[in-house]
């Protein structure tokens, strides 16, 4: 044990813009594919594939409608969104704020913000999505439901 020990070097800081290439980065990897799904219409046949569930079961899945509401939010459709997959239009919404937490931390150089979910929270979004889906496909959540293609 020596009296002599040098401390232990600290980490620099990354400067703004190192700290910005996460936040950034993953901004750009959603961009992307959303710019094109704005310009390629999926209300239109036989740009995308079909959903397999649908195809095997007759039944709307979860995701069935995504692409069109993103479709619909980029050209500032809100309600189409919402009648296209509802569920979809609310992680958007959820994904948006932990993105700016994220982007907000990066720039004050602070940790990233955490999203620990625990077990019961998971039980919980399992059963809102799958009652998302039973309602959807029932005659009363008929207005869940995305219109035909």
């Amino acid at each position: 044990m020596g009296v002599n020990a040098a401390p232990a070097p600290t980490a620099a800081r990354p400067s703004a813009p190192r700290r910005l290439v996460p936040p950034l980065s993953a901004a750009a990897a959603v961009a992307i594919p959303t710019g094109y799904v704005a310009t390629v219409d999926p209300n239109v046949p036989g740009h995308y594939p079909d959903c397999p569930f649908l195809a095997a079961t007759g039944w709307w899945c979860p995701g069935c409608g995504g692409l069109r509401c993103v479709h619909a939010l980029t050209h500032g459709d809100l309600s189409g969104a919402l009648h296209d997959n509802a569920v979809a239009v609310l992680l958007f919404a959820v994904l948006g704020v932990l993105w700016v937490r994220w982007l907000w931390a990066a720039l004050r150089a602070l940790p990233g913000p955490g999203l620990a979910l625990g077990a019961r929270r998971w039980v919980l979004v399992g059963l809102l999505v799958l009652v998302f889906t039973v309602v959807r496909n029932l005659p009363v959540g008929a207005g869940l439901a995305p219109p035909p293609v």
